[in-house]
């Protein structure tokens, strides 16, 4: 079943001598429950992609169809909705509340969609992400790969239609960018939760179930690493 589609998608900035075509007619299908990894240099266009899955942009021209909604043909407050409701994300800054501990800060995405967490799917969350002892820490009294996780519980807690991953790993030592990629890869064959992350390590990259390649705006499909 194909949950996400991107249709001949094009990103340009400038005009004249100074236009850059950050994206060029990027087209490709993801299936619910897949783990895909998008690779490439610095500047090739990797998080402008994602930024427009996520809807957190508007293409120049082209589609994204999630859940076989146009998203982009959206009112903004009925997008700022199915994003909240339907789309995780986990960027290499962790953007928790320092206020809020460990377990407000994975529901607060719940309690701002007025609805009621699932209290036996966060203790499951929190055992999972090897949380529950901290669970009322502040963000200020986790190491950076405990804060990760939490941004991680974040974005599963809604079980989103996807989680869109932005270098989660840029910010972490090499020990807890592992457990990272594994959680994530944990959620996709656990959860059957559908996962795009975006990476330049090629050995993270492996761990998905496909890779695309993304470089001067072009998305190359280079299947399965393994």
């Amino acid at each position: 079943m194909v949950i996400l589609t991107a249709q001949k998608l094009c990103k340009t900035y400038g005009a004249g001598e100074t236009r850059v075509d950050a994206l060029k007619d990027v087209s490709f299908s993801v299936a619910k429950g897949e783990f895909v990894a998008v690779i490439g240099p610095s500047g090739s266009g990797k998080s402008t992609l994602l930024n427009l899955l996520g809807g957190l942009d508007t293409p120049t021209s082209g589609k994204v169809y999630l859940e076989q909604k146009d998203i982009f043909a959206m009112k903004e407050k009925e997008l700022a909705v199915f994003r909240r409701r339907k789309i995780g994300f986990v960027f290499q800054a962790y953007n928790l509340v320092p206020e809020l501990n460990v377990e407000e800060n994975i529901i607060l995405p719940i309690l701002l969609d007025y609805r009621k967490p699932d209290w036996e799917y966060i203790d499951e969350l929190l055992g999972v992400l090897g949380l529950a002892e901290r669970r009322h820490h502040l963000p200020s009294q986790l190491s950076g790969g405990q804060q990760q996780r939490v941004a991680i519980g974040r974005a599963l807690a809604t079980s989103p239609a996807i989680i869109l991953a932005d270098e989660p790993t840029g910010n972490l030592d090499t020990r807890n960018s592992r457990d990272v990629i594994n959680l994530l890869k944990l959620s996709s064959t656990r959860y059957k939760q559908t996962v795009i992350m975006i990476t330049h390590n090629h050995t993270y990259a492996s761990v998905a179930d496909r890779v695309l390649s993304l470089e001067d705006g072009v998305v190359t499909d280079l299947g399965g690493m393994r």
